[in-house]
C-alpha cells in the first residue's frame, strides 16, 4: 500500500483498496487542515476557468491529477455503467454527510427508502448544503460508461475560502465493483506552501530552535576553547549533544522547508533528521545516566555496569530510531493505532528504565558526596538533581495534557494547536540542556569535580569532627587522631558498608 510520504501534501494513491462501510465501499483519500488564504479575492470558484485556477494556485486549494479508477473487465460486462464519487467537505460539516429513512441506522449511500421520500438519487451519496459554509461539501464524480473499464476524473482545482480540516473520501455504492483500483494523485496546498497546516508552524520553530542552539553553542564553545586545559570527559559529551542538537534543527528546518516547496519530504534529510536526533537522545540519557552514577566524580569507572549502561542506550536507540522513522517516513495510512503502540510502548518503557535508574543512581551518589563531606560537588549535584526532578514532574504533567487534548479532539479540530505538542518536547530538553550546560561548563575550577582516589574530608569541615580516640560513624568511616592535640591531625577512610555491584567491580 502507498499513500503519499509521511504527512504529504501530495497524496499519491497506488494499489489501494475500498473498505466495505455499511451499504458504502469507501476509500479515506487524504486529511488536512488548510488555511484560507489572506486576500479573499484569490479564492474564488475554479470549474474550468483557467484564469480562476490560476488565481487559486496562488493560495489555497486540492488538485486532482490524473485520477483514474479501473474496475476488472468481467464486472464491466455484468454491470455496464457505474459511478465512483468524491466527497470533500470540512470537519465542521461531517453531520452533513449521510442519513436515515426512519431514525435507523445511518446510511452512506441512499437507500430505495430514501429515494422514495426524494430525499436522494439512489446509488449517490447522501449530504446535505451547509448552512455555515455556502457550497459545501463538495461531490465529483467519475462515470464508467457501458462497459468501460477506466474511468477518469477531469482536472480540478477546489479552492479553499475557510480556514478547517478538509476530508476526502471516495466512495462507491455498487457492490459489483468490487476490485475497483485508482491511481493518481491530489494535491493539496496552504497560502504559504505545502505544509500540512497542522505543520506549518514548525518550520518557523525549528528555525528559532536552531538560532537558541547556534548561542547555546557559542556560549559553551567559548567556555571550552578558553578553558580547555581544565576540560573534563564529562564536558567533552556535553559538547557532542550540543552539536547534534544544532545538526538536528538545522536539519529539521531544512526538512520542513524543502517539503514546503514541493509537497514531498525530502527522505534523505527526514533520516538524518531523525537519525541525529536518536543520536542526541540516546547519547544524553546516557551522560545523565552516569552522572548521576558519579562517574568521574566519586568513582573512576562504572566497572560491571557499563555493559548493562550500553545495552539500555543501544536498545533505547534502536526502538526510538524505528519509531521515528516509521512516523515520519511511513504512508499516512500504513500505521494503524494498534501498531503505533506497538511501536510506542518499548519506547515508553526503556524511557521510564532511565529515569528509575537515574535516580536511584543520584541517591547513592548525594549520600556518598554528604558522608565525604564533598560540599562543592554536593552543591553541583544538589542542583542537578532539583533540574531532574522539575523536569520529571513537567514531563508528567505535559503527558497528560496531550492524553487529554488527543482524546478530547477525535476530528482534529484543534489541529492549528497540534504543532505545540512536539514543540514542548524539543523546548524542554533543550532547557534541561541548557542547565547541565550551566552546571558543568567548562572553567578553571572544572578538576576540582574530577574524581581524587585520596580524597579525605575538607580541611575546614573535619577538623569540628576529629576526636582524641577513634570513632565509628553510622555510614562506616573511621576516624582517628593523636591524644596529643598538638600533634598533626589524621583522619583515615576505610569504605562503605554494603558496597553494592558497582563498587565491588571497579
Amino acid at each position: 500500500m502507498l499513500l503519499g510520504g509521511g504527512e504529504a501534501s501530495v497524496h499519491e494513491y497506488r494499489g489501494l483498496g475500498f473498505l466495505n462501510k455499511g451499504n458504502a465501499f469507501i476509500l479515506h483519500a487524504g486529511s488536512e487542515g488548510l488555511y484560507a488564504p489572506s486576500s479573499p479575492a484569490n479564492a474564488t470558484t475554479a470549474e474550468d476557468d483557467e484564469d480562476a485556477a490560476a488565481a487559486a494556485v496562488a493560495d489555497a486549494f486540492i488538485r486532482f491529477d490524473k485520477i483514474t479508477f479501473r474496475r476488472p473487465k468481467d464486472a464491466a460486462k455484468e454491470t455496464g455503467s457505474a459511478m465512483v464519487q468524491i466527497l470533500v467537505f470540512e470537519i465542521e460539516d461531517r453531520e452533513m454527510i449521510g442519513g436515515s429513512a426512519y431514525g435507523g441506522q445511518k446510511a452512506i449511500c441512499c437507500t430505495s427508502d430514501l429515494a422514495k421520500l426524494g430525499a436522494c438519487t439512489e446509488g449517490s451519496v447522501i449530504y446535505r448544503p451547509s448552512q455555515v459554509n455556502p457550497g459545501w461539501p463538495q461531490l465529483l464524480f467519475a462515470s464508467f460508461d457501458g462497459s468501460d473499464t477506466i474511468a477518469t476524473l477531469p482536472s480540478r482545482i477546489i479552492p479553499i475560502t475557510k480556514t478547517g480540516m478538509y476530508n476526502m473520501y471516495f466512495i462507491h455504492c455498487d457492490p459489483s465493483l468490487a476490485g475497483l483500483e485508482i491511481e493518481g494523485q491530489t494535491v493539496w496546498k496552504n497560502p504559504t506552501g505545502y505544509l500540512p497546516g497542522r505543520m506549518a508552524p514548525l518550520k518557523n520553530f525549528f528555525g528559532i530552535m536552531s538560532f537558541a542552539f547556534v548561542v547555546l553553542g557559542i556560549y559553551w564553545f567559548y567556555q571550552y576553547m578558553k578553558f580547555w586545559r581544565e576540560v573534563l570527559p564529562l564536558q567533552n559529551c556535553i559538547t557532542l549533544v550540543i552539536t547534534l542538537g544544532m545538526l538536528e534543527m538545522s536539519l529539521w528546518y531544512f526538512e520542513y522547508a524543502e517539503f514546503n516547496e514541493t509537497g514531498v519530504r525530502p527522505k534523505g534529510i527526514t533520516f538524518w533528521a531523525v537519525t541525529f536526533g536518536t543520536v542526541k537522545r540516546t547519547v544524553a540519557r546516557v551522560i545523565i545516566l552516569i552522572v548521576s552514577m558519579g562517574y568521574g566524580v566519586v568513582r573512576p569507572s562504572l566497572g560491571g555496569l557499563t555493559s548493562k549502561v550500553v545495552m539500555l542506550g543501544g536498545t533505547f536507540f534502536l526502538a526510538t530510531e524505528i519509531l521515528e522513522l516509521v512516523e515520519n517516513l511511513g504512508a499516512v495510512n500504513d500505521l494503524s493505532g494498534k501498531a503505533r503502540l506497538f511501536l510506542v510502548y518499548p519506547v515508553a518503557i526503556l524511557d521510564a528504565a532511565f529515569v528509575v535508574w537515574i535516580f536511584i543512581s543520584l541517591a547513592k551518589t548525594l549520600d556518598k558526596l554528604q558522608a565525604r563531606r564533598s560540599m562543592a560537588k554536593l552543591d553541583i549535584y544538589r542542583k542537578f538533581t532539583i533540574a531532574l526532578a522539575v523536569t520529571v514532574l513537567v514531563s508528567i504533567g505535559w503527558i497528560g495534557y496531550e492524553i487529554y487534548f488527543k482524546s478530547t479532539d477525535v476530528f482534529n479540530e484543534r489541529w492549528q494547536y497540534a504543532w505545540i505538542i512536539p514543540a514542548f518536547w524539543h523546548v524542554l530538553s533543550f532547557s534541561l540542556l541548557c542547565v547541565i550546560s550551566y552546571l558543568w561548563a567548562p572553567s578553571q575550577n572544572s578538576m576540582r569535580f574530577t574524581y581524587d582516589a585520596s580524597e579525605n574530608f575538607d580541611r575546614e569541615d573535619s577538623l569540628s569532627l576529629i576526636r582524641p580516640g577513634p570513632i565509628a560513624s553510622k555510614n562506616g568511616w573511621s576516624l582517628s587522631s593523636s591524644p596529643d592535640t598538638k600533634a598533626t591531625k589524621n583522619v583515615t577512610v576505610t569504605s562503605f558498608d554494603g558496597d553494592d555491584e558497582e563498587n565491588k567491580r571497579e
